[in-house]
């Protein structure tokens, strides 16, 4: 009882420190040896952070770093290309202001499925999104929700094959690839594209119905953002050419993951590396091969018209450094908790919520450990790292494909991540200049309740009809 109140604790300062803008960095290892500590184990402290944390944050790294990698560059070539500003330009000049809420989740949704990274995409997006949103009179403080709709949602954890790095954790685990379950992954990614608007519009539609217009913002003016998007839109791009690698993206990914590895004789691959297993890599593979892919078309298309490719190059390699250890920290942590004597009876409390259904007891463990580490990422992970062989084991036991597993697992991941002390969240507002109290229960709407209808909506689906 001692360790589980341990984990508790150390659960409990870890989020709220986190929440206070302290590094995680530094956090997971603290609150790891307060864990420790309370449960009356410091002596072994040291051989445990040497041994077991940073052997889990140092697999992880191994495991994702090219995802991380290639996924920060790919996004930093969109937004220096001016192929992010070509494409939400012509999403606006399609849907004009009458429309500024779809247009901006739509603008958001389809660089996010292309693979662009969801902070980029809010620096990208916002300047558009303010001026539409002033345009139309719709008040300011619900442009964070709009983008957070179209970011941080369905085409992060919904639409089958999103090369989004929380739809390339589960592959590993279940052997799976990121188009798993992709009717499912339809149906979810429709109500909460839906739901959400439907939200969005109420709340516009109420403030208009009360004299509330987009409202005074003396920092409106002071836009580093905007000052950042007109110097990656020096250039134009033709629309098709800044379509092509988010298109490439997708059916790079689709081709070698249903095409090209299913053909492919793996014995050359155990013959040398007799401790891989293909099926439960290949996802992983495509994904790389797809974002490199889609990366050297952007380089080649627009030889010649790059104000600073070595720039560009060498701030997207550099940007994935931060968000890859702090999640793997998170990881590190997770392994610790993993390993005290208190966590077994979690588990075992965790993984008997339903015994005859284990969706419903991983999509609790999900968002249990998405909404205390504050990121989708980092509690898919830490979930997937001590309960993934049990999961796999019980879905196998009750029939269910691990396809129906790695959906579900996803979509929980992105439910209660959004939590106040969200990385994301924090950044969001502060690239639109608004606090939490102006926005964060708009956010919550779109990004929580709305997403946690659809993944009942799934979770019940795949329960009755099996994995489509």
């Amino acid at each position: 009882m001692a360790s589980t109140l341990a984990i508790v604790v150390s659960l409990l300062l870890l989020m709220y420190l986190a929440y206070r803008g302290i590094t995680v960095l530094l956090l997971a290892p603290l609150m790891a040896a307060l864990a420790v500590l309370l449960s009356g184990d410091i002596g072994i402290y040291l051989p445990t952070y040497t041994d077991t944390f940073m052997k889990a944050l140092g697999n992880y790294v191994i495991q994702f770093l090219p995802i991380f990698l290639l996924g920060a560059l790919f996004g930093q070539l969109m937004a220096d290309s001016g192929a992010a500003h070509t494409i939400s330009r012509w999403i606006v000049d399609k849907l004009g202001d009458k429309h500024a809420i779809v247009t901006v989740v739509l603008a958001c949704g389809i660089l996010t499925y292309g693979g662009v990274s969801l902070f980029v995409v809010a620096f990208a997006i916002y300047p558009i999104a303010k001026d539409l949103f002033r345009t139309a009179d719709i008040p300011k403080r619900l442009v964070p929700a709009t983008i957070a709709l179209g970011s941080f949602t369905f085409t992060m954890t919904a639409l089958p094959g999103t090369p989004a790095i929380q739809n390339a954790i589960p592959i590993p685990y279940y052997g799976t690839n990121v188009f798993a379950a992709p009717g499912l992954g339809l149906i979810g990614a429709a109500i909460m594209l839906f739901g959400g608007l439907w939200w969005l519009r109420s709340r516009a539609n109420s403030a208009r119905l009360a004299g509330e217009g987009y409202g005074q913002h003396e920092d409106d003016g002071d836009d580093a953002a905007s000052g950042d998007l007109d110097r990656g839109a020096l250039s134009h791009m033709p629309l098709a050419l800044a379509v092509l690698p988010l298109i490439l993206v997708i059916g790079v990914n689709a081709l070698f993951t249903y095409v090209v590895f299913p053909r492919m004789d793996m014995s050359f691959v155990t013959d040398h590396f007799p401790h891989i297993t293909p099926a439960k890599v290949i996802g992983l593979w495509a994904l790389i091969i797809a974002l490199t892919v889609a990366c050297a078309t952007l380089i080649v298309s627009r030889l010649g018209h790059w104000t600073d490719l070595r720039g560009t190059v060498n701030k997207g390699v550099y940007g994935f450094m931060l968000p890859l250890f702090n999640t793997a920290s998170e990881v590190g942590y997770g392994a610790v908790i993993a390993g005290l004597a208190g966590f077994a009876i979690i588990r075992d409390a965790v993984l008997n919520v339903t015994p005859g259904n284990p969706l419903i007891s991983e999509a609790i463990a999900m968002n249990v450990l998405a909404g205390i580490t504050g990121s989708s990422s980092g509690g898919l992970s830490i979930a997937l790292q001590t309960l993934g062989p049990d999961y796999l084991r019980m879905a196998e036991a009750a029939g269910i494909d691990p396809a129906l597993m790695h959906r579900v697992a996803v979509m929980a991941a992105g439910g209660f991540d959004t939590l106040p002390h969200c990385g994301a969240i924090i950044t969001l507002l502060a690239i639109c200049k608004l606090t939490h109290r102006q926005s964060y229960l708009n956010i919550a709407a779109v990004t929580m309740a709305v997403p946690m209808v659809a993944l009942i909506t799934v979770i019940t689906l795949g329960t009755i009809f099996g994995s489509f």
